[in-house]
């Protein structure tokens, strides 16, 4: 139950609910009856607004009404009209006044008396208020009084016949002894929002016909014994959102009729140790949710045989005796989330058998022993939120055959109740129930991704060898770099295959797939080859670097070299895909936290190694490549720049500074378009700021092969020498097909071209050092000639 009066809750909830029934009919997993029809359907097809069974079962039972829901139809709503009957009607007051001076005082009291007879205890706080000329605003309905926002220090003094009387929101500090004595018939006090710190033992003395009593929202920090002993016939005691530190069974004393006792948000660290319910007998609902509560002894609900709904969420309870709830025969729910609970007893729960509704989500257990529910044969709903099941199986939710609402902390989980009507989550985002991926965009495109990707580094591995280059590194670079490409194209394609594989049923094989070998050696797939695409691009980025911005310098790229760092990336790579795979303990499931295995963002739950672990891939590695690139580009273009300024032809270097300035652009751009959305997802998963699933899934299919899928287009098929070759290969055909035996010979000689690389490689007709001297001159030529080759 959430902050604020009981009341609210009828409000919202309104007087019908609907309750689910037992399921007599065998359906097969992921599959729910259509009441006592032979007929079973899908769990999606679960209150979608269509008629799915003919006779409207499947469209019943869609909220979750169960617990304290249900208790409010059974035990409040039904009570007289009396509890909130200003809220409740809509009758027009009969007598309304506003006293701002001494003055209007006597105007307004004649003319009250003449008109208003049937208002004396109006008049009597007409009086008082100028007496104390204090200003007040009150508002009469027949024998009801509202003072609320009235600035009042104490409680009027009014006509003794009221039953009603609300004073909330007023600057009332303590409550004398004999404040409501006189006030026989009151049924409902209200004192919510006020700045009550102090109650007398005799504060309520008198008030035997009262049944609704409110103290919300003030500061009373203690209650002392027999405070209530007059308030026989007190049905609501609400002290929700106070400073009490502890309670008494003493402090009950008298309340025989109460039947629902709220004490939220206190700072109550336990309950007593004797019996709570002594003098409560017929008390229905407890509402101590938001306290600091450690422990539960057995003797505190010895007395609560009447009691229906208890709630306890929000303390820090971490242990659960064995016959803690024993004596709760008729309990119909329990709200235990947000505990400190890692032990369930297994038969903690063994005498509740009256139990509809149990919450248990957001509580670090470690187990769930395959037995707990057993008992729990009535139960409806289930919450297991947050909590991580490491040995879940459908034998725990098999004997509970009338749960109509389950909630887990994963998807995956509503496997294992496959005979639950509604199962929540039912999605992450990426997969569904049916589908592994959830989306019929996604189902589609992760083809044709995967299809382009795969295809066009193929392509480009088995094209380059005809480009002789003379750069022999720079050309075993490019192949390295398709083949790390390609793996992410194997990724896709993987993915795509289980999801049809699981088409339509994915719900059934959605934990076995996420916990399988098959799943952790795609995912390592994914990470290996976005990884050493990373490492790659980089360091082709820095043999740029060099060469055009240090072109006289001993750095350029040999052979042996470049061999050396090629097998330190591949290293690099396998070490940080297959790590997580060495030590399940300390990574748990690195791959399995959706069904893409790809470890795109951190839970709370995942362990603290894990999380450094993927910060620092994310975050360390690729963050800084990223920087490096964008450094190593906007240099490279700085200098030829520069260059540029000294060089006659003017308009040619423009030019080519244009066309070097696009080629540069496009790099960075999608470097910039695959990376920056998985740093910034990864920092806002750092700040434990929640992520949808499908934000993920798009990432995964769409932005993250973009480098994979481009890198063949930007590296080498709009190259110039590749355009040439084409260009030349296409020359040789018409050629050949017109029977020129001239053109053959003249094209006969070998392909070559020169890259954009070190100095030394350029044929020496190109350099003729002869004619220059001058070493600026020099570099103002080589500068030019990896312009030309940029282009």
């Amino acid at each position: 139950m959430t902050s604020g009066p009981i009341f609210f809750y009828i409000l919202i909830f309104g007087k019908y609910f609907s309750h689910g029934s037992g399921q007599e009919v065998k359906c097969s997993l992921g599959y729910f009856p259509c009441g006592n029809i032979t007929k079973c359907l899908p769990q999606y097809l679960h209150c979608n607004s269509v008629d799915d069974c003919g006779n409207q079962a499947d469209e019943e039972n869609c909220g979750d009404n169960n617990g304290w829901v249900f208790q409010i139809e059974k035990n409040f709503i039904n009570y007289n009209r009396t509890t909130f009957p200003y809220l409740l009607e809509s009758e027009t007051p009969k007598c309304y006044f506003v006293l701002n001076n001494f003055h209007s005082f006597f105007l307004l009291s004649i003319t009250l008396l003449f008109l208003v007879p049937h208002c004396p205890h109006v008049l009597l706080s007409f009086l008082y208020s100028a007496i104390s000329f204090v200003p007040i605003k009150c508002l009469c309905r027949d024998l009801q009084l509202d003072c609320d926002e009235s600035k009042l220090r104490t409680v009027p003094s009014v006509s003794s016949n009221v039953t009603s009387m609300s004073l909330q929101r007023n600057l009332i500090r303590k409550l004398p002894a004999d404040a409501f004595k006189k006030y026989h018939d009151l049924r409902t006090l209200f004192l919510q929002n006020n700045k009550i710190r102090s109650i007398s033992k005799y504060s309520f003395r008198g008030l035997y016909n009262l049944t609704k009593l409110h103290l919300s929202n003030n500061r009373i920090t203690f209650l002392k014994p027999g405070v209530f002993e007059d308030l026989h016939k007190l049905e609501w005691l609400v002290i929700d959102d106070n400073n009490l530190s502890q309670i008494s069974p003493l402090t009950f004393y008298g309340l025989s009729s109460l039947i629902l006792l709220g004490l939220m948000n206190n700072v109550l660290t336990h309950l007593p140790d004797r019996p709570l319910c002594q003098h409560m007998p017929r008390l229905n609902w407890l509402d101590v949710e938001g306290n600091h509560i450690h422990n539960l002894k057995n003797l505190t609900f010895t007395s609560c045989s009447s009691l229906t709904v208890l709630i306890m969420g929000g303390n820090k309870i971490n242990d659960l005796k064995e016959n803690t709830f024993a004596p709760l025969q008729k309990l119909d729910e329990l709200d235990l989330r947000n505990n400190k609970i890692e032990h369930l007893s297994p038969y903690v729960f063994k005498d509740l058998k009256e139990l509809s509704k149990l919450n248990l989500s957001y509580n670090p257990i470690k187990k769930i022993h395959a037995n707990q529910f057993d008992s729990l044969v009535k139960l409806k709903s289930l919450s297991l939120e947050g909590i991580e099941i490491s040995n879940i199986q459908q034998r725990m939710f098999r004997p509970l055959m009338n749960l109509s609402h389950i909630y887990f902390k994963k998807f995956q989980y509503c496997g294992y109740a496959p005979h639950v009507r509604s199962c929540k989550p039912n999605t992450d985002g990426i997969s569904s129930l049916e589908n592994l991926l959830a989306s019929i965009i996604q189902r589609v495109f992760v083809w044709v991704v995967s299809t382009v990707t795969f295809l066009g580094n193929i392509f480009v591995i088995c094209m380059r060898p005809y480009i002789r280059s003379e750069n022999k590194p720079h050309a075993m670079s490019i192949i390295s770099l398709c083949c790390a490409d390609c793996l992410m194209g194997i990724y896709l394609f993987v993915i795509g295959a289980f999801d049809l594989k699981f088409r339509g049923e994915y719900n059934k094989h959605a934990q076995m797939w996420i916990e399988s070998f098959h799943c952790q050696l795609t995912g390592s797939l994914a990470i290996l080859s976005t990884e050493v695409s990373v490492l790659l691009l980089t360091f082709l980025t820095v043999e740029k670097y060099i060469c055009i911005v240090y072109p006289f310098q001993f750095l350029r790229p040999r052979k042996c070299r470049t061999i050396t760092m090629l097998i330190l990336i591949w290293i690099i790579g396998v070490i940080v895909a297959f790590v997580p795979l060495s030590n399940k303990e300390f990574f748990k499931n690195y791959y399995g936290n959706n069904g893409v295995c790809f470890p795109l963002h951190s839970e709370d739950t995942e362990s603290i190694g894990a999380q450094i672990y993927s910060v620092t891939i994310f975050l360390g590695v690729n963050l800084v490549a990223f920087i490096i690139v964008v450094f190593s580009y906007g240099s490279m273009f700085y200098s030829v720049h520069q260059s540029a300024l000294t060089a006659s032809e003017i308009r040619n270097q423009v030019k080519k500074e244009m066309t070097l300035a696009k080629r540069f652009f496009f790099i960075v751009f999608t470097d910039a378009l695959c990376w920056i959305p998985i740093f910034v997802l990864k920092f806002l998963s750092l700040l434990q700021i929640e992520i949808p699933g499908t934000i993920n899934s798009w990432v995964v299919i769409f932005i993250l092969p973009i480098n994979s899928a481009l890198n063949p287009i930007l590296y080498t098929l709009t190259t110039r020498p590749f355009k040439e070759m084409i260009h030349q290969f296409w020359n040789n055909y018409t050629q050949r097909s017109i029977g020129s035996k001239r053109s053959r010979q003249t094209h006969t000689p070998s392909l070559m071209w020169i890259e954009m690389w070190p100095l030394q490689e350029v044929p020496p007709r190109l350099m003729k050092p002869a004619l220059f001297t001058d070493p600026y001159e020099l570099s103002l030529i080589s500068q030019s000639t990896r312009l030309n080759s940029y282009s």
